[in-house]
C-alpha cells in the first residue's frame, strides 16, 4: 500500500536523521564538561600545561558542534516537513520546549561558545572559565527542552483536547517540564554523553600512549576522562531505573517488548538472554517489589489488573472507546452551528473518552506490538556495553593512578577500539526507547498513520537518499578534521597567554 509505503518511509528519514544527529550530540555533552574541568584545574593551579590540554579538547570540541547543529536543524523542520499532521494536532504543546530550546539555550550556548573559543588573551582567566563553563552548561539545557518534548511524546501530560480547534492545547507548561520521564531521560542521555565523551578521549590518549608521544597530556586527560566517565556511567545506570520503573507505569508494552514477555506476572523475571533469566528481577526493576505486577505482551492486549488493583482494558476495548471518541467528536463538529444540544451531548462523549482518541486510528490489536526483536536485542547491546564501558574505565583509571597505564599496550588497544562502542550504545539505547512505543507518535493519543503529511512517497525517497549521502559526507569530513586534529597534537609550541 502507498500509504504504508509513505509511513515507512518518513520513518526511516526521521530515524537517519536522528540517528546521525546523535552521533554528534554525547560527544558534545561530554567534551564540554571534561575541558571545563581542565580550565578549572588550569585557573586554580595557574599552570601552563592544563590551559594546552583544555585548548586541544576545546578544539575537538568546536568541531563537532559545529557540524552537529546542521542535523538538528534538520531534524526540526522534519515535524512540518513529513509530520504536519502531528505539528498541527499538539503542535502548540510540542513547539514550546523546542521554541524555549532555540531562543534561549541555544543562543546561550553559542553566545558563551565564541567567547570560550576565541576569549584566549582577551578576556581574563575567571570570565573565560565562566564563559567555557556556560557554554557546558547551555549544551545541557538545550539537551533539556529537546528532552522535555520527546518525554512529552512518551507520556503525553499538561494538556487538553479542544474539538473546535483540533489541536491538544497547554494548560501546564510545568506538568510537561517536570513530567517524571523528562526527569529521568534529561539525566540518563546527558550523562550518557559524559561517558561519550570519556570514552573518546580515553581512547584518543591511549593512542597517544601507544605512539609513545604526549605522554604527560595523555595521562591527565585519562585521569580527568575516567573520573567524569565513572561519575556519569554511574549515574546513568540510577537515572536507569527510575526510567524502567516509568517505562512499566507509561509504557507497559514497551517494557514487555524490551524483555520478550508474551505472558507476564509476580514476581516477573528478567531475560538477559533467550533461555537465560533471573526470577523475580524484573518485577524489583520494574516495581521494587519482587512480588509486583508485570504485564505481558499478551496481558497488555487481552486486559489485565495491574499491582494496584486497578482494570487495564484489552486493546479491543481501548480501540471501541477510540472509535467512540473519533464518532463523537465528528458529531460535535457537524452539530456545534446548527444543534447545540446535539453538540453539546457528543462533546461530553468525546471528552469521556478522549484518552482512547488514538485507539480509534488503530486498525487491529497487532498494530499495538512494536518489533519485539528491535528492542529486545538493543536494550541488551546498551546494557552490555555499559558495564563494560565502565569496568574499562575504572582498569584505566586503577593503571594511571598506580603509573602502569604506559605498559599495558593491550589495555590501550582496548580503550582506541571502544570509541566506536560507546556510540552504539547511544544509538541502542534510542532504538529501545523509539522504536518501542510504536505504533505511536504520542503514547495513546496519536499513532504514526495519522500524524504524516500528505506526501509523495517518490519525494520522501529522494530526499532520504540525498540525506543519506550529505550525512555520511558530514560524518565524512568531521572524522577527517578531527584525525587531522588528534595527529597533530596539543598545540605545545603555541604561544601561552598571560591571563589578567
Amino acid at each position: 500500500m502507498v500509504e504504508n509505503a509513505l509511513i515507512d518511509w518518513s520513518r526511516a528519514q526521521f530515524a537517519l536523521t536522528a540517528c546521525y544527529h546523535w552521533i554528534f550530540v554525547p560527544l558534545t555533552l561530554g567534551l564540554s564538561v571534561i575541558m571545563a574541568v581542565m580550565e578549572s584545574i588550569y585557573v586554580v593551579r595557574k599552570d601552563e600545561f592544563w590551559k594546552k590540554a583544555a585548548k586541544f579538547w576545546m578544539k575537538l570540541f568546536a568541531i563537532n558542534f559545529a557540524v552537529g547543529i546542521a542535523t538538528g536543524i534538520i531534524l526540526e523542520f522534519e515535524f512540518g516537513t513529513n509530520w504536519s499532521n502531528y505539528s498541527w494536532f499538539v503542535g502548540d504543546i510540542f513547539g514550546a520546549p523546542l521554541a524555549i530550546e532555540g531562543i534561549l539555550a541555544f543562543f546561550m550556548e553559542a553566545t558563551f561558545f565564541a567567547v570560550m573559543f576565541f576569549g584566549w588573551n582577551k578576556v581574563s582567566r575567571k570570565f573565560h572559565l565562566a564563559s567555557t563553563w556556560l557554554t557546558c552548561l547551555g549544551a545541557s539545557i538545550s539537551a533539556l527542552w529537546i528532552l522535555v518534548a520527546n518525554s512529552w511524546m512518551q507520556h503525553p501530560v499538561g494538556m487538553e483536547f479542544n474539538p473546535d480547534t483540533v489541536r491538544n492545547e497547554m494548560v501546564d507548561f510545568w506538568a510537561v517540564v517536570l513530567n517524571p520521564v523528562a526527569v529521568s531521560k534529561f539525566f540518563h542521555s546527558v550523562l550518557s554523553g559524559w561517558m561519550t565523551g570519556a570514552i573518546f578521549v580515553i581512547g584518543v590518549s591511549c593512542w597517544y600512549l601507544l605512539k609513545g608521544r604526549e605522554t604527560r597530556f595523555a595521562k591527565a586527560s585519562i585521569r580527568v576522562a575516567s573520573i567524569v566517565g565513572i561519575v556519569g556511567t554511574l549515574a546513568v545506570m540510577f537515572s536507569g531505573d527510575s526510567s524502567a520503573v516509568h517505562v512499566a507505569k507509561y509504557q507497559p508494552m514497551k517494557l514487555a517488548a524490551a524483555e520478550g514477555l508474551e505472558n507476564g506476572g509476580e514476581k516477573a523475571p528478567f531475560s538477559i538472554v533467550p533461555g537465560v533469566e533471573i526470577p523475580g528481577m524484573l518485577s524489583i526493576l520494574a516495581t521494587h517489589d519482587i512480588n509486583g505486577y508485570v504485564p505481558g505482551i499478551n496481558d497488555i492486549l487481552e486486559g489485565y489488573t495491574d499491582s494496584e488493583g486497578n482494570e487495564v482494558l484489552s486493546a479491543e476495548a481501548k480501540k471501541e472507546r477510540g472509535d467512540l471518541a473519533l464518532a463523537a467528536f465528528r458529531a460535535y463538529r457537524e452539530n456545534r452551528d446548527s444543534d447545540p444540544q446535539a453538540a453539546a451531548e457528543a462533546r461530553k462523549v468525546l471528552e469521556e473518552n478522549v484518552e482512547y482518541f488514538g485507539y480509534g486510528y488503530i486498525d487491529g490489536k497487532e498494530d499495538l506490538v512494536p518489533a519485539v526483536g528491535m528492542v529486545y536485542w538493543p536494550f541488551r547491546i546498551m546494557v552490555g556495553l555499559g558495564v563494560f564501558l565502565l569496568m574499562l574505565m575504572i582498569a584505566v583509571l586503577w593503571a594511571e593512578r598506580k603509573d602502569r597505564i604506559a605498559g599495558l599496550t593491550w589495555l590501550q588497544r582496548v580503550a582506541v577500539c571502544s570509541i566506536p562502542l560507546v556510540y552504539i550504545a547511544g544509538q541502542a539505547g534510542w532504538i529501545v526507547a523509539e522504536v518501542g512505543r510504536q505504533p505511536w507518535a504520542i503514547q495513546d493519543l496519536l499513532p504514526v498513520n495519522a500524524a504524516i503529511s500528505s506526501l509523495d512517497v517518490g519525494a520522501v525517497k529522494t530526499t532520504f537518499i540525498v540525506f543519506v549521502i550529505v550525512f555520511t559526507l558530514f560524518l565524512a569530513i568531521e572524522l577527517r578534521i578531527l584525525l587531522k586534529a588528534i595527529k597533530e597534537g596539543p598545540a605545545v609550541d603555541e604561544p601561552e597567554a598571560s591571563g589578567r
